[in-house]
């Protein structure tokens, strides 16, 4: 085969620094927007982006050209300066050093993008932390958990 062809869906989770809540309501959209772009400025397709004040979650298709902590970081680091030098933020904006990424089969992309676009309702009944710690147990059950950097 002379090129790569592949189809790796990618959940990925960050928080705001510290998880404050720093995503305000009325600049929630503006700022999924700006992401939405960057994922396709790096060649990824992004299906969903939905997140609370204090954290996001991306269902997006890995480019084969670069790693998960290429996009994540590009887009992390572009956000934030988005974010800070158009003020969209009552305080200096920065996310929380790492995140979580997670392989999704294609027979479940649809149930990750209902979990991720429902994410108000969600946390109207579970925080963060408890969704984080349910997502630990059901994605690293499995052997072969890698914690990453």
């Amino acid at each position: 085969m002379s090129h790569a062809l592949s189809k790796i869906w990618i959940h990925a989770i960050w928080s705001t620094k510290n998880r404050t809540e720093l995503i305000e309501k009325h600049h929630e959209q503006h700022i999924y927007t700006f992401i939405k772009n960057q994922f396709n400025e790096c060649g990824c397709y992004i299906k969903n982006i939905n997140g609370m004040p204090d954290h996001i979650h991306c269902l997006f298709l890995l480019n084969t050209q670069k790693s998960i902590s290429e996009v994540i970081k590009q887009i992390k680091g572009s956000s934030a300066h988005y974010i800070n030098q158009n003020n969209l933020c009552y305080t200096t904006f920065s996310w929380q050093t790492g995140y979580a990424a997670y392989s999704v089969s294609e027979s479940i992309v649809g149930k990750v993008d209902a979990y991720i676009q429902n994410q108000k309702t969600h946390h109207a009944l579970k925080s963060f932390e408890q969704e984080y710690n349910s997502l630990i147990k059901i994605y690293h059950s499995a052997h072969g958990f890698n914690h990453g950097s």
